[in-house]
């Protein structure tokens, strides 16, 4: 699945929120969107997804203007979970994940959209939840319950706004590796904004990092999540440092002393320090 974005803009009034955010994205990869509070990822998503009427530029997938596609063939191919979810609707768990099926409903489907609401709470291991009320679920059985909604609708681009907010440090985990692996098995494009910057390092396959409303960089992850763009776009010192191959940030505070962590490819614990030691000595000694 091809997603293009060319030239995309917005204001709220005449405030400006994005400004020319041009992208090209496609493939079964996890992208997640990073940057400080009030850059835009929301409202780039929602353009994404026609929540919003963009003011400059065009959203293309697989070459069509999301403008001219009705919305219920759009739901067929983007789906979206929202950061926090209002609903407080008396609804089983089974029934609320059952409106996911909603674009692919046709008559004599239920008992097929209902096997596949199951595999997807399977999926979420929330399915000991199935006939529990939606609305009295603790918010992270929330989150998970609306993610699998959203992978219900099986979609071919899944747009998520900060998926693992409401998630301990194990289901955070978790539920990111199930979306890593849904690119994989299922072919899809996920891409999920996302304030977790390490969590984001390790399992993504690419990065946007955004600031004032614009696209700052974007690449693999080791290429984007550096010292100085998390100087410039967070203005904050970090050390990002290798772990297996991936960056993982360590947030400097000169009234401490440097953090250490363990290295994969010394088998022990390493200061930050030492690293950015051996770094500059290698390279000093570079051709």
């Amino acid at each position: 699945m091809h997603l293009n974005i060319d030239g995309l803009g917005f204001s709220y009034a005449s405030v400006p929120v994005l400004d020319g955010i041009t992208l090209d994205v496609s493939g079964n990869e996890l992208v997640s969107i990073l940057g400080p509070n009030g850059v835009g990822k929301s409202t780039l998503i929602h353009c994404i997804n026609k929540i919003l009427q963009p003011t400059g530029g065009s959203v293309f997938i697989e070459g069509k203007d999301v403008k001219e596609v009705p919305i219920k063939e759009l739901a067929k191919i983007v789906g979206y979970v929202p950061c926090a979810s209002k609903d407080t609707f008396p609804m089983t768990v089974v029934d609320t994940v059952l409106m996911g099926r909603h674009p692919h409903s046709k008559w004599g489907s239920l008992d097929a959209d209902l096997e596949f609401v199951h595999r997807t709470l399977r999926l979420m291991g929330v399915e000991d939840l199935a006939m529990r009320a939606f609305n009295e679920l603790s918010a992270g059985q929330h989150q998970k319950v609306m993610l699998a909604r959203g992978i219900a609708q099986e979609p071919k681009i899944l747009l998520l706004d900060e998926p693992t907010s409401n998630l301990d440090i194990k289901h955070q985990i978790e539920v990111t590796r199930i979306l890593r692996d849904l690119t994989r098995k299922n072919g899809i494009l996920v891409i999920m904004i996302s304030h977790d910057l390490n969590i984001a390092a390790k399992y993504s396959d690419r990065v946007i990092l955004m600031h004032k409303g614009t696209i700052f960089s974007v690449g693999e992850p080791h290429e984007v999540i550096t010292e100085d763009n998390l100087r410039t776009v967070y203005d904050v010192c970090a050390s990002v440092v290798p772990d297996g191959g991936r960056p993982h940030v360590i947030l400097k505070d000169p009234e401490t002393p440097s953090p250490v962590f363990y290295d994969d490819d010394i088998g022990g614990m390493i200061s930050a320090e030492a690293v950015e030691s051996a770094q500059a000595v290698g390279q000093a000694a570079a051709p």
